[in-house]
C-alpha cells in the first residue's frame, strides 16, 4: 500500500514538471533568438561604419596622382575659331596695292592665295613671289600661296570665274580647315581688323553663305543671258575685252539662271 501511494504521488508531480520544463525551454529559446538577432544587427552596423580596405581605396585615393586622374570630367569644348580663305588678285601695276592689302588682312589662322594676272609684267610677279618667300612669318606659318603660273583674266568674262575657281581648288587642296571664302581685288582695303572679323563670326552658323542672288533676271535676261559673247582670254596671251557675236540664243531649259 505504501509503495503504491508513493508511486501515485510521483506520478502526480511528473506531468507538472514536464510542462514547466517545456515552458522554461520555450522562454529560453525565445530570449536567445531575440538576443542573437539584435546582436547581428549591431555587428552589421559596426561593419558598415568600417568598410573594407579595398572599398576605401576605391572611394578615396591615397595618392595625389589618383585624385588628379579621377577628378571631375573636363568641360565640353567650345566652338572652334572661324577661319577665312582669301583670294587677292591684281593686274598690271597692282603689286604695291596687293601687298598692302595682304599685310592688312593677314592673320595666322587664315589662308591666302595671291594672283597677278598674265597682263602684269614678269618683274612684278617675280617680286611678289620673292616677298612672300622671304617673309619670315609667312614662311613659318605657311598659309600664303602665290599662283606663279599666271592666268589671263578678262574681268567681264568667264576667265574671271575660272580664275576664282582655280584659287578655290588650290585652297581646298592645301587645307580644308577654313569656313568662308572671300574674293578681293588688290584695290580693296578692309575697314575692320581680322581679330574683329573673327570675333564677329565666332557665333555665326558655319553653314551660312553670304551670297545675294535671285532668279528674277529682269533686264539682264535680254541684255546678259541671251547674247552670245566670246572671251579672248580663253585662247590669247594678251588681254582684250569680250565681244558679242550673233545669233542670239534662247534661254536654257535644262537649268535655271541666277544673278547676284
Amino acid at each position: 500500500m505504501e509503495i503504491s501511494k508513493k508511486f501515485n504521488m510521483e506520478k502526480k508531480w511528473v506531468f507538472p514538471l514536464v510542462i514547466s520544463s517545456l515552458i522554461c525551454v520555450f522562454f529560453f529559446a525565445t530570449s536567445f533568438n531575440m538576443g542573437l538577432v539584435s546582436s547581428l544587427h549591431k555587428i552589421n552596423s559596426i561593419i558598415l561604419l568600417f568598410p573594407p580596405r579595398n572599398s576605401m581605396n576605391q572611394t578615396s585615393p591615397l595618392f595625389a596622382e589618383d585624385k588628379v586622374m579621377h577628378g571631375p570630367p573636363p568641360p565640353p569644348p567650345g566652338p572652334s575659331i572661324p577661319r577665312f580663305a582669301y583670294l587677292i588678285s591684281g593686274s598690271r601695276g597692282d603689286l604695291e596695292k596687293l601687298w598692302r592689302t595682304l599685310q592688312t588682312l593677314y592673320h595666322p589662322l587664315n589662308h591666302y592665295v595671291l594672283h597677278l594676272d598674265l597682263e602684269s609684267p614678269v618683274e612684278e610677279r617675280l617680286e611678289l613671289a620673292s616677298r612672300v618667300e622671304k617673309d619670315s612669318v609667312f614662311a613659318k606659318v605657311g598659309n600664303v600661296y602665290m599662283i606663279t603660273k599666271a592666268n589671263m583674266v578678262t574681268y567681264r568674262g568667264p576667265t574671271m570665274v575660272a580664275n576664282t575657281l582655280h584659287a578655290c581648288a588650290i585652297l581646298l587642296k592645301r587645307s580644308k580647315d577654313w569656313d568662308w571664302f572671300i574674293n578681293l581685288s588688290a584695290s580693296d582695303y578692309p575697314l575692320v581688323t581680322q581679330d574683329d572679323l573673327i570675333f564677329a563670326f565666332s557665333d555665326v552658323n558655319r553653314e551660312l553663305n553670304f551670297i545675294e542672288h535671285t532668279s528674277r533676271l529682269g533686264w539682264k535676261e535680254n541684255q546678259r543671258a541671251m547674247p552670245l559673247i566670246v572671251d579672248p582670254g580663253l585662247y590669247r596671251s594678251t588681254k582684250q575685252d569680250i565681244y558679242w557675236v550673233s545669233p542670239r540664243r534662247a534661254l536654257p531649259t535644262s537649268f535655271k539662271l541666277f544673278t547676284g
